[in-house]
């Protein structure tokens, strides 16, 4: 149970590590920074965002750093950047379920969902 999350690279078609992502809580407009982290090599976190015993209802925001990573694996990307931060706002309506966050993403698209 808890939260997490993973991004998976469709460009390259791998796990995107060394993403750079911060976590904050939100109410309303205003958010407020939990944590900043970098994704290991298996593109999740080393520890989930919030166990099952920390996990609260509320609505939560995920900023993935998008154009920093892929600049960081080479890639060529325009200025303006189309992605340069995807931030994915979601909400955790049951704390006694396992709430997973991943992002599928390329420099030009992402998708997201909850998964299991």
């Amino acid at each position: 149970m808890g939260l997490s999350t993973h991004v998976l690279d469709t460009m390259h078609g791998c796990p995107a590590a060394g993403m750079a992502v911060e976590f904050y809580s939100t109410r309303g407009e205003a958010a407020t920074l939990i944590r900043k982290l970098t994704l290991n090599s298996d593109g999740r976190t080393d520890a989930p965002l919030f166990d099952s015993a920390s996990l609260r209802q509320g609505t939560y925001r995920l900023v993935f750093d998008v154009a920093g990573y892929f600049k960081a694996r080479g890639v060529a990307l325009p200025e303006p950047n189309f992605l340069g931060r995807v931030s994915l706002d979601f909400g955790v309506a049951h704390t006694d379920q396992h709430y997973h966050v991943p992002l599928l993403v390329s420099p030009w698209s992402y998708s997201t969902y909850r998964g299991s």
